[in-house]
């Protein structure tokens, strides 16, 4: 699977995509970007239905399942928000979601997934480890497994964000767009559309020290395992699946990658606040702290997710 057949299904989807899901709003966040002498634009994922990016590449893999196969049950693994993402296509499809979290989800995600009629199965504290976990009752049940980012409709999904951005910009000019990487399928799908349509815009990965196993898998030339200590970006936490098909893509398609601290992600995330009045979770808050390191032009920040709990906001806020 290469970037073209990527680009192509993203284009193909985005229609299919709409019917469910409206177009999320590419606004310039122009307080944020005044002190860095840069011109930044939020493609505003975090005003998306589930509140996450993810609802796209769930409801692009779920579309393809059968009535029979959405009935039987559906399997996935997530730190919250792709779950959601799964949930929301089975409640608007007809089926049932099978979750499997880390023990230290975000309880405001874990109560939007009861919410939504999720099935939750919480073992061990690593994402990565959730994703075995998952794959293997799928398998050993008969069932459907959904990854996070390890499938090329899901990739294809999220590419749609970048189909949605080329045509919101109408031909004007954009320098660079800033994505946070966790297990790749994001950016995956952006970059390959960007690749395919305007080659000149950069892109950039963003990764929290504390937990960048793709960008670390990268610098490589292998996926490997990370030590990776807690982050606020939870939703890019976790290790990288072996075989991953998007550790090729992150490799060919990212021009560069960008990691930031957790004193950076926090400053970020109250500056978005105080001075664009948007609430946002740690993922997309590490992304605009990635945009920090961006000198000069114009730069797109794909600002992924809102779903961050009262009490984190209020730690970071303290």
């Amino acid at each position: 699977m290469d970037a073209a057949d990527i680009a192509a299904r993203s284009r193909g989807i985005a229609p299919s995509l709409h019917e469910y899901l409206p177009p999320t709003p590419l606004l310039p966040f122009r307080g944020f970007g005044a002190d860095l002498g840069i011109d930044v634009l939020a493609k505003c994922e975090h005003l998306q239905l589930t509140g996450s990016f993810k609802a796209r590449g769930a409801l692009a893999k779920i579309l393809t399942l059968t009535d029979a196969e959405r009935a039987a049950g559906v399997v996935t693994a997530s730190s919250g928000n792709h779950g959601l993402g799964v949930a929301n296509a089975l409640n608007l499809l007809g089926g049932r979601a099978i979750v499997y979290l880390p023990e230290n989800a975000a309880a405001s995600k874990v109560a939007a997934l009861r919410r939504l009629g999720a099935e939750l199965r919480a073992e061990g504290a690593d994402t990565g480890a959730q994703e075995l976990k998952a794959r293997a009752y799928a398998e050993e049940h008969g069932l459907t497994y959904v990854s996070p980012y390890n499938d090329a409709d899901v990739i294809a999904g999220q590419g749609t964000i970048a189909v949605e951005l080329l045509r919101q910009l109408d031909g004007e000019p954009l320098d660079a767009v800033v994505v946070a990487v966790g297990g790749g399928g994001l950016i995956s799908g952006i970059a390959a559309v960007l690749e395919q349509q305007r080659p000149e815009i950069k892109v950039y990965g963003a990764s929290p020290a504390a937990d960048a196993a793709m960008a670390e898998s990268v610098r490589a030339g292998q996926i490997i395992q990370v030590d990776a200590a807690p982050t606020l970006s939870d939703g890019t936490a976790g290790s990288v699946e072996p075989g991953a098909i998007t550790f090729d893509l992150c490799r060919e398609l990212v021009d560069e990658w960008i990691l930031v601290d957790e004193a950076e992600i926090r400053s970020a995330l109250k500056t978005v606040i105080d001075t664009e009045h948007h609430l946002i979770e740690g993922a997309a808050a590490m992304a605009f702290a990635a945009a920090r390191r961006v000198t000069g032009g114009r730069v797109a920040v794909v600002s992924c997710g809102a779903n961050i709990s009262s009490a984190t906001l209020a730690e970071v806020l303290a």
